[in-house]
């Protein structure tokens, strides 16, 4: 397999932008980041969560497709920071679960996420971060956005749990999930490098 397509995902402040930098310089792939900072809809819908749902999420659709397309053009190994599959199963569902985002809009915004999903291909691994909401809300405090500093804790819980659900019945390719909880990967060598080869490890399973 001399091209691999490596999907980094988990909650928000998990640590994947982060993972996939280093993960990307330590492998020599091509790091695809999440576009956060070109959502022109973000900072809008954590004031306004109700009216803006809609928008910022066929935004971050229109831009997974984009990666996807880039991905597939790209002549080397690419690792992708957050999937286009999380922003349907985790982020649309619970805006449309908690009531921030109407029947109508979710029924849209499923309808144009399954046309798009049905031809895309799937990673050839995911590498899932887990964290309790202690660990996000440390990580989120740190790296200072000024629209994430309000966010709920129980808005947290409940995305880990749709995580989960998502995990535990995801079959398109194999997974690695890893529970950073105990790991500061970012400053401390040897949890990066205990990442490392359980990442080698996995895809040493899927190219035998």
């Amino acid at each position: 397999m001399e091209k691999l397509f490596i999907a980094v995902a988990g909650n928000i402040g998990v640590g994947k932008s982060t993972l996939t930098s280093m993960l990307a310089q330590q492998f020599g792939w091509t790091p695809f980041y999440e576009a956060n900072a070109e959502n022109p809809y973000l900072g809008d819908f954590y004031e306004d969560m109700q009216r803006w749902s809609f928008h910022s999420q066929v935004f971050f659709l229109g831009k997974r497709l984009e990666h996807h397309y880039q991905l597939l053009q790209h002549h080397d190994s690419v690792l992708q920071d957050r999937t286009v599959y999380e922003d349907a199963e985790i982020f649309a569902r619970n805006l449309f679960e908690q009531g921030t985002m109407s029947e109508r809009d979710y029924e849209s915004y499923r309808r144009l996420y399954k046309a798009i999903a049905s031809f895309l291909p799937a990673p050839n691994l995911i590498v899932y971060l887990q964290a309790d909401v202690n660990k996000l809300q440390s990580h989120i405090a740190k790296r200072g956005r000024d629209f994430e500093q309000n966010i709920d804790p129980a808005y947290l819980i409940q995305l880990n749990r749709l995580y989960d659900e998502w995990i535990d019945d995801w079959t398109a390719c194999p997974v690695l999930r890893i529970c950073i909880d105990s790991m500061d990967f970012q400053h401390n060598p040897d949890d990066f490098m205990t990442i490392v080869t359980k990442v080698g490890q996995a895809l040493a399973t899927i190219q035998s």
